[in-house]
């Protein structure tokens, strides 16, 4: 095997792998992590927007191999260049193409990643509205809205008393699936009755 050769089975590979995760991402395939720990991380004290995007991952190398191997078998074959010097310039253009991916996937597709919190997905306090009423020591339907999204969840009554449908409640308490509430009163507007 010569240089051209190995230039060219790298490029080969490189495509491969890209092509590979391109369809794979298509069609939702999931394929067995790369984990590559220690490496160079990017963002804010070590990481991006709470996740961390080491340098060395899969689309970093797929985009080395697919830039080295062109680079050099374009240089080795077609241009005729030192192999020392080709093997430099691959190189670089490896690094540079790597770079690029890299770039790309930090700013650009993972832009608005965040760590998930799970005090952002407390129940305990959240206002919502029956869909279905509750009836005596029955389950019923909440509706209720939580980072954004609208949500819907089995409820039944704190105390097993009834609640109408379209009542506002508060959950006091989530546990397997279900919804401990009980209706809402709004504190303001109590006081504003007294006065």
């Amino acid at each position: 095997m010569n240089w051209t050769d190995f230039y060219l089975v790298c490029f080969l590979l490189g495509l491969g792998l890209s092509v590979l995760a391109l369809l794979a991402g298509s069609v939702h395939l999931h394929l067995p992590h790369l984990h590559i720990h220690h490496g160079i991380h990017v963002g804010r004290g070590g990481a991006m927007h709470g996740s961390e995007l080491p340098w060395f991952n899969f689309g970093t190398i797929a985009g080395f191999l697919a830039w080295f191997g062109g680079t050099g078998y374009l240089l080795q074959h077609i241009y005729g260049v030192w192999y020392v010097a080709a093997l430099g310039v691959a190189v670089l253009s490896g690094l540079g193409g790597a770079s690029l991916v890299f770039w790309f996937v930090a700013k650009v597709l993972m832009a608005r990643e965040a760590a998930l919190d799970p005090a952002d997905y407390n129940m305990t306090g959240v206002l919502g509205r029956l869909s279905l009423p509750i009836r005596a020591g029955g389950t019923g339907e909440l509706i209720y809205s939580q980072e954004g999204t609208r949500r819907v969840a089995g409820a039944r009554s704190e105390d097993g008393a009834a609640i109408p449908k379209g009542a506002e409640v508060m959950v006091t308490r989530y546990e397997r699936g279900i919804a401990y509430v009980r209706p809402w009163e709004d504190p303001a507007g109590e006081l504003e009755q007294e006065r």
